[in-house]
């Protein structure tokens, strides 16, 4: 059976508590490089897992035993690390947003298809059942003509899920360029483009730095979508959810509503116009709580992709149209206008 060799760059929590994790229990990749920039993180990491050590990811990447490489950085170190990465002729899942701009987006793609290797950017909410299955049915008619959505992603903040806590790069602009809708929110704009199957040509957006004190991005915001087929909806993206988190999403079509992680019994519930109610526990989100840290299967697709030589589920291309998103919201707040692509 073939083992891709990975290593890991960035050594912070979302390593630890979902790349980590998930490679571990794949049992076609094999861990055997970290690197963090703070050596002691690396280090603790070799020595639980086995493998080397790195402070420099150029060093991690002249190690001709790594095959593939999860980045795991501040968000301003994305599109610098996966290019250096596919230069070398790594595989790279790369976290989200992809980068903080269209053209760094565009460099990652180009060099991914010079060098053959797969770039898959990790928006594991299209990996959910629930979303898998709303996937199916909207493109079965299952829901006839969507009307609407509303979409939802929001919790306290990344100060209680940061290794660094309040003094976490998550709240500084020049490491994080955007807050919330970088965080959170780019999340459910790629996976209403993936369950829509359709582009989204309008937005309009208000944006808050409001409920983070030290915060340099944005902590609140609201976005009012419209898609090429003419779908409306809104999105929120939230770091000031205090008390509960909500990671849900509810459409609206001719035939009823789909409620998606709604309810915290039932993953899927279809409520149809003819009265009939299907209810589904299909798969649970994974949250920022201590028991909250389920297998998301972004792993499995993205080592999936690499020994099948197929296509990521949610390659450069994708990743990139998800961020265009985010970046015209911005656009749309600061000009105090609807924003057209």
């Amino acid at each position: 059976m073939m083992t891709i060799k990975v290593g890991i760059i960035g050594c912070g929590s979302i390593a630890v508590h979902r790349h980590i994790p998930e490679y571990q229990e794949n049992d076609t990749a094999e861990i055997v490089a970290f690197c963090d920039i703070n050596k002691q993180r690396s280090d603790e990491l070799a020595q639980t897992y086995g493998g080397t050590s790195y402070s420099d990811y150029n060093e991690l990447l002249a190690d001709d035993t790594v095959e593939a490489v999860s980045i795991c950085t501040p968000n301003y170190l994305h599109a610098e690390m996966t290019i250096a990465a596919l230069n070398a002729g790594k595989h790279v899942l790369c976290e989200k947003p992809m980068a903080t701009s269209l053209d760094d987006a565009d460099k990652m793609i180009a060099a991914a298809e010079k060098s053959g290797a797969k770039l898959m950017i990790s928006h594991n909410q299209r990996l959910n059942e629930a979303h898998q299955a709303a996937k199916q049915d909207v493109a079965a008619g299952k829901l006839g003509k969507i009307y609407s959505f509303k979409t939802t992603f929001g919790h306290p903040g990344p100060e209680g899920w940061s290794v660094d806590g309040p003094d976490s790069w998550f709240f500084d602009k020049k490491r994080a360029f955007i807050g919330a809708m970088g965080d959170l929110g780019v999340h459910k704009a790629d996976l209403m483009r993936y369950i829509l199957g359709e582009e989204f040509k309008e937005v309009g957006a208000m944006i808050e730095t409001s409920a983070k004190a030290k915060a340099t991005v944005d902590d609140n915001a609201v976005l009012i979508l419209k898609s090429t087929g003419g779908i409306i909806g809104t999105l929120s993206a939230s770091w000031a959810y205090n008390g509960e988190e909500d990671n849900s999403t509810v459409l609206y079509g001719e035939k009823g509503v789909l409620k998606l992680n709604a309810d915290p019994d039932y993953s899927y519930i279809f409520i149809g116009a003819d009265g009939e109610v299907d209810k589904q526990q299909l798969g649970e989100m994974q949250t920022n709580d201590e028991d909250g840290q389920v297998n998301s299967h972004t792993i499995d697709a993205f080592i999936q992709s690499i020994i099948e030589d197929t296509v990521p589920i949610c390659d450069g291309e994708e990743g990139r149209a998800s961020l265009n998103i985010i970046l015209k919201a911005i656009e749309a707040a600061e000009t105090n206008t609807i924003t057209r692509f």
